[in-house]
């Protein structure tokens, strides 16, 4: 019988584990959490994610409050749940404090009562330039609008209507199930940063580093099913390109296979900034290499030579191998980045295909095409 605990009955789980990965000299703060399944009945396959519900930040919750001119204790009501809720209570857990959008910008224009504020706000409305009517928004959460145009009063009601619901954030799984059936690790990159000169942070990485209790049952969490993850057949070879957190799932692959004694040979390509602050996980690496597991470890560490060297550099240093592993029937995977990584490391990808396959550019797309579509070739990007 499967668990009834999901992403709409989330389970709350105990925190039992967090430590930090980066080096305290390091400019990312990379974290280690540990959560107990005890008692829920879930379990999880190797590349999938686990989804937890964050609480924002209290000290951000008291500084929208004041800024809106609210005290907290309003009674509001939230679409689909007809039980009305202190409005401190649905801003602390149910709403998000950031991404407003230009209905809540024409909603403050108006109701302001000062001629150049409201000046102000037709002008934000009526911006024919698309890129910089949304970079403005970008910089922007609900407390910054509030404060910057003091004059335009909304109800209590009327602002949780215009607020997004607080999302659970998912975090690719980097334990093993055969080696931690009754536990979920995690690898979570901090984020702090700084826009409209004033500080913020991500809502569910600081909640799981600064404010979720160690060993009490309180953090809301669900197991979410992936379609990536390891080929059935354990003597497969897998080729696994996981920089900075996108390491996650591999250290579970690795794990998952050096447990159950899996004969397929391993190749971690990982990448960050500084080899001494950010090699995350390095002496279990190291173990894994000694051990036979980890056939091969390639590192690229950016910051440590005056040109920048990157994981899709090291794939281009080693593609002859890396096609030769490929036409033995290895699996290709990447997790990361998004935007840019993943993105040089498929066009990466693609060339070696051309050069070592003797292939046309077109070519090479319809094989990667196919390589896709044969399950080899597997994206857990964000």
């Amino acid at each position: 019988m499967s668990a009834p605990f999901d992403k709409n009955n989330p389970f709350h789980a105990k925190l039992v584990d967090r430590r930090r990965l980066s080096s305290p000299s390091s400019q990312k703060d990379t974290q280690h959490f540990s959560v107990s399944l005890a008692g829920s009945g879930l379990t999880y396959k190797c590349g999938d994610s686990l989804g937890v519900y964050p609480v924002n930040n209290p000290k951000a919750v008291d500084a929208l409050l004041a800024a809106a001119g609210f005290s907290g204790n309003e009674s509001v009501t939230l679409p689909k749940d007809t039980s009305p809720i202190s409005l401190r209570e649905a801003l602390s857990k149910r709403l998000s404090l950031n991404a407003p959008t230009y209905k809540f910008v024409q909603c403050l224009h108006d109701r302001a009562m000062d001629a150049g504020q409201k000046s102000d706000l037709a002008a934000k409305l009526a911006e024919a330039d698309a890129e910089k009517k949304k970079s403005w928004i970008e910089q922007r959460e609900f407390v910054d609008l509030f404060t910057e145009y003091p004059s335009a009063k909304i109800g209590a009601q009327e602002l949780v209507e215009l607020q997004r619901k607080l999302m659970p954030r998912l975090y690719s799984i980097s334990s093993a199930p055969s080696k931690y059936p009754q536990e979920i690790h995690l690898t979570v990159a901090v984020v702090r940063y700084e826009t409209n000169g004033r500080a913020r942070e991500g809502v569910c990485s600081t909640y799981l580093a600064d404010r979720a209790r160690m060993h009490e049952a309180d953090l809301p969490i669900f197991v979410a099913e992936s379609h990536f993850g390891l080929p059935a057949n354990d003597d497969t070879p897998v080729i696994m390109v996981g920089p900075g957190t996108g390491v996650a799932p591999f250290r579970s692959f690795v794990m998952d296979r050096a447990t159950r004694g899996a004969k397929g040979k391993n190749w971690l390509f990982f990448g960050d900034q500084r080899r001494e602050h950010d090699f995350l996980y390095a002496e279990e690496w190291s173990e894994y290499l000694k051990s036979g597991v980890l056939t091969k470890l390639d590192c690229a560490f950016s910051r440590d030579q005056a040109q920048k060297i990157y994981v899709q550099d090291r794939m281009k240093g080693n593609a002859a191998e890396l096609w030769r592993w490929i036409q033995e029937g290895a699996y290709f995977y990447v997790c990361g980045d998004a935007k840019r990584m993943a993105k040089d490391v498929d066009a990466t990808l693609h060339a070696i295909v051309a050069d070592q396959g003797k292939m046309s550019p077109e070519a090479a797309v319809e094989w990667v095409k196919q390589f896709k579509k044969d399950g080899r070739y597997q994206r857990d990007v964000y």
